[in-house]
């Protein structure tokens, strides 16, 4: 029974040394295997089984003492993770296992269990040494640029950690890529992909992920509020059919590059100033007639707005109530105090208000009463460099900003 993962043998010892691991797991093979006798010898009772850990470099591998009796614990919190460790009587070192399919650990685990009390029910291996073939399964990378390329008949590897499906044709995300747990590279650019599955959420180390050029008309609330918001740095929207994102777009506060060229975008997400990790954005030829106030809270590097119809500063827009309604007044104490709330506590409309809150340049927030005003802003003012916005050679671009009282809005004037 052989085991495809990555292995760090941690030595127990070299801590009181005063000497440390290396800390990086290599590509492994481990097995389980036994030391069949030789041709003609007496067999009272089969060989032990034994665990042997074989690599690229050294093929016939290392082969640890007889399992039976041998094994002092298992650590398995994150097994559902590709990930365990099997520490040794003799010698005295921990197995760490990583990058696994948690299915295969599993089952690996199990057969090592019964080792472990001298039951052997799998088939185990010789100490033969294995085939450089067998190694290749440990794929990294796996590009597919053509249909006639595309594996239907077989799994992708599971240790892939960057795949790349383009000109494939796909009109839907295969859930074979959603369980492959160690990818942090998915390119599913130049497809027909209309409609993303909530599961790609569960890909806990996705890190960039392009889906440039397909037929996409939104990007879900899910996917929003998925682990994507601990994980994704690099998004890539640009060449769909997308018309607006979510408010809770803004929860994917990891992302660094964000690119939405040549959509149908009418507005960008107006709380995008959550994305403080925010460098690189492009919107380049959408429908964009205003930018959000809280544009103005990032630091870019690189801006690019190309192409969009932005309109000319119009008069104020005067919303105020006065005095107040309760349900301005609950709402803004809610927000300023920063009192929880969801679907199990409020009803499902009230959280979509207080989620499309406005903020006032005094930093308090409003919802129904309020003053809307648009002004032009000087792009430099948020990015290093700024794509010029037209034939003219402009860097400015409205900016619509909310103000909650006369006071607030009488003092910007004044500061501008």
């Amino acid at each position: 029974m052989k085991l495809h993962c990555e292995v760090e043998v941690v030595c127990r010892h070299l801590p009181t040394l005063g000497l440390r691991n290396r800390g990086k797991g290599v590509r492994a093979i481990l097995s389980l295997c036994q030391q069949m006798p030789r041709a003609g010898a007496e067999r009272d009772s089969p060989p032990p089984a034994r665990l042997r850990i074989a690599t690229l470099k050294d093929k016939l591998g290392t082969c640890y003492q007889q399992l039976k009796g041998n094994i002092e614990k298992f650590f398995t919190k994150f097994v559902d993770e590709g990930k365990a460790t099997v520490r040794l009587k003799e010698p005295s070192v921990d197995i760490c296992l990583s990058k696994a399919s948690s299915s295969n650990l599993k089952n690996f685990l199990s057969a090592v269990r019964l080792a472990h009390k001298g039951i052997v029910e799998v088939p185990v291996s010789t100490l033969n040494p294995v085939k450089t073939s067998e190694f290749e399964k440990f794929r990294i990378k796996m590009v597919i640029t053509s249909k006639k390329d595309y594996p239907l008949s077989r799994n992708f590897p599971y240790s892939l950690e960057h795949l790349q499906v383009s000109y494939c044709g796909l009109v839907r995300v295969d859930m074979r890529m959603l369980c492959l747990k160690n990818l942090k590279k998915l390119d599913l650019s130049h497809n027909h992909i209309k409609k993303l599955p909530a599961t790609i959420g569960d890909l806990i180390h996705l890190q960039e992920l392009d889906l440039s050029d397909n037929h996409l008309e939104s990007f879900s609330i899910v996917l929003c509020q998925s682990t994507l918001q601990k994980s994704l740095q690099n998004l890539d929207l640009s060449q769909n059919k997308i018309r607006a994102l979510p408010v809770q777009f803004c929860q994917l506060r990891e992302l660094t590059d964000l690119k939405l060229d040549d959509n149908e975008l009418v507005q960008l997400p107006f709380k995008i100033g959550q994305l403080t990790n925010l460098r690189f954005l492009s919107a380049a030829r959408n429908k964009l007639s205003v930018l959000p106030n809280e544009l103005k809270n990032l630091l870019l590097e690189h801006l690019d707005l190309f192409g969009n119809p932005f309109e000319k500063p119009d008069i104020p827009v005067v919303k105020l109530q006065i005095p107040l309604t309760l349900f301005e007044f609950s709402a803004r104490t809610v927000l300023s105090s920063r009192i929880p709330y969801g679907r199990d506590t409020i009803p499902f409309h009230l959280c979509q208000d207080l989620d499309t809150a406005k903020t006032c340049v005094c930093g308090r927030v409003c919802l129904d009463s309020f003053i809307q005003e648009t002004v032009m802003v000087n792009l430099h003012s948020i990015a290093n460099t700024v794509v010029l916005l037209g034939s003219t050679g402009a860097t400015e671009a409205p900016i619509i900003s909310y103000y909650c009282s006369v006071t607030c809005c009488t003092q910007s004037d004044m500061r501008r």
